[in-house]
């Protein structure tokens, strides 16, 4: 099943701003979550943040987060950025 990535534009603005390798694994990340679906374990330091939202690292000082509502096939991607600036 594929799943429906929206990416909020403040997410897409701030990726914008990362340095070229992030911005490709960033890229990677949607693939990965439009191909899989939300829980992405095999991606570094990622966790579930709360009860539908959930984060990863691209690198020591990026991180990407985003939600998923049960019973759907909508991710929305709601942060990408500096993990200082990270919403958790």
């Amino acid at each position: 099943m594929k799943y429906q990535i929206n990416i909020t534009r403040k997410a897409a603005k701030n990726a914008l701003k990362m340095p070229r390798a992030e911005q490709a694994r960033f890229k990677r990340l949607l693939t990965a979550l439009e191909a899989s679906g939300p829980v992405r374990a095999d991606w570094p330091n990622y966790s579930p943040l709360g009860k539908n939202e959930y984060h990863c690292h691209l690198s020591y000082h990026w991180v990407a987060c985003w939600r998923h509502e049960a019973q759907t096939i909508v991710i929305e991607v709601y942060y990408a950025g500096s993990r200082e600036d990270a919403p958790y």
